[in-house]
């Protein structure tokens, strides 16, 4: 069960390698979270990742999980619920992609979408169904700024973006009264390994920046976190700008 402050003590980690989610796994297990599922693929970096989470003093465990195949879903998070309840679901999995690249190749831009939209919806309904048996408990999903509106150099991420977050959003609704709870997050762009040469995007924030904006999150319960919160207001203006002359703007 969450501590008096709101704060999980159990978690369940989708995408056990990501560097979002491993930040704030950390963060979290100083605020006295216990147990941790981190669920991915099968790899040295995932149990790499479970080691460092385990000399922070957490009992950490890892689970086969593939967000491309919908099918085993079910049961690959059944096995973890069945432990025992889980406080918080971090869904977290997703890929970036070579936007110049997948324009040109239909079944790597496909492949995002199914990891980033399809996957999610998936992984998603099966972890909100299995808080609200529970009656209790968040799922976080880690969503972005970049599916607010689609802009020319990442459209295909954008786009799986955009309908992740109406889906979280949908989710939320769905779940609303039932003691699950849903909430949204939307980074700027992150910097993180592989993002050299990208330092100069306006907005950018770091993986530590979106762990404490989870954690305030969590503590006001709230239904969507921007990252940084300046964004809120900065989309707002966005959404609404023509689109010739939104797609001269350098964002």
């Amino acid at each position: 069960m969450k501590d008096a402050s709101g704060l999980p003590q159990s978690l369940l980690v989708l995408g056990g390698t990501s560097e979002i989610a491993l930040a704030t796994t950390r963060r979290l297990i100083a605020r006295r979270a216990r147990t941790v599922w981190l669920a991915g693929r099968p790899s040295p970096a995932l149990e790499q990742a479970a080691e460092s989470l385990r000399a922070l003093g957490a009992d950490v465990r890892t689970a086969a999980f593939d967000a491309l195949d919908p099918a085993s879903h079910e049961a690959a998070l059944g096995k973890v619920f069945a432990e025992g309840d889980i406080d918080l679901v971090l869904l977290a999995f997703g890929v970036l992609g070579d936007q110049a690249h997948d324009e040109r190749d239909p079944v790597r831009a496909v492949r995002v979408a199914g990891t980033n939209y399809t996957g999610a919806v998936s992984a998603g309904l099966v972890a909100g169904r299995a808080l609200q048996t529970q009656g209790h408990g968040c799922l976080v999903v880690l969503s972005s700024v970049a599916g607010e509106r689609a802009r020319r150099d990442d459209f295909i991420y954008g786009s799986s973006k955009a309908g992740l977050d109406a889906f979280a959003q949908g989710l939320g609704d769905a779940l609303h009264g039932t003691g699950a709870h849903v909430m949204v997050v939307r980074p700027g762009f992150v910097r993180k390994g592989g993002t050299a040469g990208r330092e100069r995007i306006p907005f950018a924030t770091t993986p530590e920046a979106v762990a404490t904006a989870v954690e305030l999150g969590l503590r006001r319960r709230s239904g969507i976190v921007w990252v940084p919160g300046v964004l809120r207001l900065v989309m707002s203006v966005l959404r609404h700008v023509p689109r010739a002359v939104y797609r001269r703007l350098p964002v």
